[in-house]
């Protein structure tokens, strides 16, 4: 999938309005990580030719980004093209106990005389050598159309986050996971990590994505994927699908938590705040990638994740890692040009009379994502002056955060009387309805219903046309109202429980705090039928 995705982004701006030029795909059936392929490959609308066919078709330019393919079938020149950054990394050997470079196509498949490797920076080509010195003179510096097109996708970050269902603004921020494959990954380290961010952080001030290498989709299944990490997707976990979508998420992100894979080099090349939560000793000495884990900061596993995600994006500066990214990306902006120049050198045609077009913005993200309807609520309360402060956190309660309790401290379960999951509402202590009542009989008759079928419930909340019905349990009623987007029955319930909790009669003026946003909340005795 990787290799394929590569090749899907890059090749259409190479041979973009050439009529002489014939792209065919070939598909190498016998790779471990040969899931979702075949998928893509009929979802483009590419022709395809089964790979032990592949002889029979007669062609000038093999193009690849899989190191792994059987290319003595064919006869044509074979250019390499990198499906991350450089070679930075060692992985498992599928033909022997050993490992070997990523990015490098074993000397038992391909022939150096007739291999080429397209190299992002001058520092791959000399170790390259190094390392098959009879590769020596075997690269191509192209640079790194991807790198390029992640710079051109900038001025759509407002629309990046909108389509990941984040509000406009700076808040709340958005904290992109990202894992390579294998057991010295994020992802293979520390599966829990995506639930622990989810349980840590507050849902009105962040929102938490995760890139994972299309390896970890496809070397175990979708379903295992999904199924390791229920509790996070049920908390609101936006998981990006393998195909598509990272480099939007990236571009939204406001810090990146990563590992020793390409989207680190890619982060800190444009300038995001990076916590290191893993960094195998798969990692490649000298690289740009080992430059990379030395300077960036670690995440401490044993800490609060609140504060270490807080003090990365306070202390960051934009141009933090713009020795490491000079050392991975040379030439930026200009790797089109320089593949298309290099493509048809090797096929021995003229390059077309027109340039190559600029390089475009990635597409719209589609996240695979899911409401949270139940949430474990935290609310402090606070004397200040003549009136009461009611600080708010809100947490998915399928993260299973904890619960803190003191004199003026209460946690509670809020949920929606329609969430997904019936057991949420039936445990809360506050329910809510957010579809809104005209009629106030009928939000009466709504708050009667809502305890009657929901024993547990202390405090049922009804959204009105103009305000928010709170009923106890007691029979009290008091009508919320706060002005602006603090003014949902979700929010505002809050309140009411912990004026329940402290024994603070439910009339007033209450200061909400939720983050850095506040607003009154005024409560009114409601009159009873």
């Amino acid at each position: 999938m990787t290799s394929t995705t590569r090749l899907l982004e890059v090749l259409p701006d190479v041979f973009r309005g050439d009529p002489r030029v014939e792209v065919i795909f070939g598909h190498d059936r016998s790779s471990a990580f040969n899931g979702g392929v075949r998928g893509l490959l009929r979802a483009s609308g590419v022709r395809v030719v089964p790979w032990e066919n592949a002889t029979d078709v007669a062609c000038h330019l093999v193009i690849s980004a899989s190191e792994n393919a059987r290319f003595d079938r064919l006869k044509a020149p074979v250019l390499v093209l990198p499906h991350g950054v450089g070679f930075q990394k060692f992985v498992p050997d599928a033909r022997s106990s050993e490992r070997r470079l990523s990015g490098v196509v074993p000397p038992s498949l391909l022939s150096p005389e007739r291999s080429w490797y397209a190299v992002s920076h001058p520092s791959q080509a000399a170790q390259l050598g190094a390392t098959r010195p009879e590769l020596a003179n075997r690269t191509l510096l192209v640079g790194d159309p991807c790198h390029d097109r992640l710079l051109a996708s900038r001025s759509l970050r407002d629309r990046y986050r909108q389509a990941l269902g984040l509000p406009e603004g700076p808040v709340p921020r958005l904290v992109l996971l990202t894992s390579t494959w294998g057991g010295q990954s994020l992802i293979g380290s520390a599966p829990q990590l995506p639930r622990r961010l989810l349980a840590e952080l507050p849902l009105d001030e962040y929102r938490v994505a995760a890139v994972l290498h299309p390896n970890v989709w496809f070397g175990h299944s979708p379903w295992q994927l999904r199924t390791i990490q229920r509790d996070a997707l049920d908390a609101g976990l936006l998981l990006i699908p393998p195909f598509a979508g990272w480099q939007a998420a990236l571009t939204a992100a406001d810090v990146v938590v990563g590992d020793h894979g390409s989207l680190s080099l890619y982060a800190a090349a444009a300038g995001k705040p990076l916590l290191l939560a893993a960094f195998g000793e798969e990692s490649v000495p000298g690289t740009a990638m080992t430059a990379l884990g030395q300077a960036a900061p670690t995440l401490d596993h044993g800490k609060g994740l609140r504060e270490q995600v807080e003090e990365a994006i306070e202390r960051h500066r934009p141009e933090r890692y713009q020795g490491v990214a000079e050392r991975a990306f040379h030439g930026p902006g200009k790797a089109l040009p320089r593949l298309r120049s290099a493509v048809y050198d090797l096929m021995k045609l003229a390059e077309p009379p027109l340039p190559v077009a600029s390089p475009r913005p990635f597409a719209l993200p589609v996240p695979e994502q899911a409401e949270s309807s139940a949430e474990v609520v935290i609310t402090r309360m606070a004397r200040e002056k003549s009136a009461w402060s009611v600080e708010l956190r809100r947490y998915p309660a399928a993260a299973e955060p904890e619960r803190p309790e003191s004199a003026q401290c209460f946690s509670h379960l809020s949920s929606e009387v329609t969430g997904p999951e019936r057991s949420w509402a039936e445990s809360a202590s506050v329910v809510t309805d957010t579809t809104v009542h005209d009629s106030p009989g009928e939000a009466e008759r709504r708050i009667e219903d809502v305890l009657r079928h929901h024993p547990g419930c202390r405090i049922a909340a009804v959204a009105l046309g103009d305000g928010v019905l709170l009923g106890w349990r007691d029979g009290r009623r008091a009508q919320a109202h706060a002005a602006g987007e603090l003014g949902t029955a979700r929010l505002v319930s809050a309140v009411g429980y912990a004026c329940f909790r402290a024994g603070i009669p439910p009339e007033g003026v209450f200061l909400l705090r939720v983050g850095k946003r506040s607003a009154d909340v005024t409560l009114r005795p409601w009159p009873t039928p």
